[in-house]
């Protein structure tokens, strides 16, 4: 997600739906990629997720980006527990995307990126199971940007009642 300024054009608004999911060993699993259209513009990590289809609410979107993302099919997540607005240009448009995140934890799982469309395959680069260290300790960009603080608050005080705003 390019943070420049797209030249012109009108912002799109959308709504997306992301998956924190975790591992035994309370990895976070995350994904690098890139904008195909500015390669210049480098590489970052993110969760699993994307925007939500017509007739979808952010859970159902969840559950589907993260089968096509990962191979990991969810019959169910829990409530929603953080949200967040990020604005980003991707191919050259603008966009503001209303984020909602869940909390999927797995024992392990193995990634299996056969499921992802053509785009995501220009876009998805790799994928890693981040310690909360690694995170902290990293210089790469991840989003959402205070994503190893935000995790050690979810993980040492479980779900809250209402989804936190953890910003961009």
């Amino acid at each position: 997600m390019a943070e420049d300024a797209a030249a012109a054009g009108d912002l799109i608004e959308r709504t997306g739906a992301r998956v924190l999911v975790v591992d035994a060993q309370e990895r976070v699993l995350l994904l690098l990629g890139a904008d195909p259209g500015a390669p210049e513009a480098g590489e970052w990590w993110f969760t699993p997720g994307g925007g939500v289809d017509a007739g979808e609410s952010a859970r159902q979107g969840a559950i589907r980006e993260l089968a096509e993302e990962t191979g990991l099919v969810l019959v169910e997540l829990g409530p929603a527990v953080w949200v967040r607005t990020a604005e980003f240009v991707f191919l050259g448009e603008r966009y503001r995307q209303a984020e909602t995140f869940f909390l999927a934890r797995v024992g392990s799982h193995q990634i299996d990126l056969s499921g992802i469309t053509e785009l995501e395959r220009r876009v998805i680069h790799g994928f890693k199971w981040w310690s909360l260290d690694e995170l902290d300790a990293t210089t790469d960009r991840v989003y959402p940007s205070r994503l190893a603080e935000e995790m050690r608050l979810l993980l040492r005080d479980g779900i809250p009642d209402e989804p936190r705003d953890v910003g961009p």
